[in-house]
């Protein structure tokens, strides 16, 4: 869950200062320890509840959701008047995730859709208060023009990995790479979007709609 952004001893203060999280999340973070699975981690985790509850946002869709650990602590943030959409191409992943959303008591919060998540995200009406972007890197300048455009006026857009392990800094050697270094030339030149990057983990770029 950490990442290679930040001083090492910072890092491992970040995570061990860290208050305990319940049995649901903590089997999570166990599995994807255990299986290499992508998730965002509960430093970055606290950091998208508090932008939630702050900014008020209700109605999220999340472009990358792999087996659901951010999409619990956006569903829990929201409320119970929250309308949370999971998206993840792999159909094993969409069910591990159900599970875990029943045992966190907030399935009922959650619409879980699987394929390309921007196909998916046209195949919902209606703008969002806030969009979260973790899919396929090379898929991240065509995920921030779809996004922006679905955002209501003062929407927050997240995306994490806009870092990607300090590869940004290099000739890009991947598509992946080519991918996050454009949507982080395009997010800073868009006149109706307010990005802040934070070297937090991976990096996470957050900005407002106007």
């Amino acid at each position: 869950m950490a990442g290679e952004i930040t001083n090492k001893a910072v890092e491992k203060y970040i995570y061990d200062i860290l208050p305990m999280r319940d049995p649901v999340l903590a089997d999570m973070e166990k599995a994807a320890a255990r299986e290499d699975i992508p998730i965002v981690g509960p430093a970055v985790a606290r950091m998208f509840y508090l932008l939630a509850q702050i900014s008020g946002a209700k109605r999220i869709f999340e472009m990358g959701s792999a087996i659901g650990y951010s999409t619990i602590w956006w569903a829990r943030a929201a409320g119970p008047k929250g309308e949370i959409y999971y998206t993840d191409g792999d159909p094993k992943n969409a069910k591990r995730a159900q599970g875990f959303f029943k045992r966190a008591g907030v399935e009922k919060r959650i619409h879980i859709m699987t394929g390309d998540a921007l196909e998916m995200l046209d195949r919902v009406r209606g703008n969002f208060d806030l969009i979260f972007i973790d899919v396929d890197k090379h898929q991240y300048p065509a995920a921030l023009k779809k996004a922006v455009k679905r955002l209501k006026r003062g929407g927050l857009l997240v995306t994490d990995n806009t870092l990607w392990s300090g590869r940004v800094t290099r000739k890009a050697d991947s598509p992946a790479t080519r991918g996050v270094q454009e949507f982080n030339r395009v997010v800073y030149g868009m006149k109706n979007l307010f990005p802040v990057m934070i070297p937090l983990r991976d990096g996470v770029t957050i900005g407002r709609k106007s």
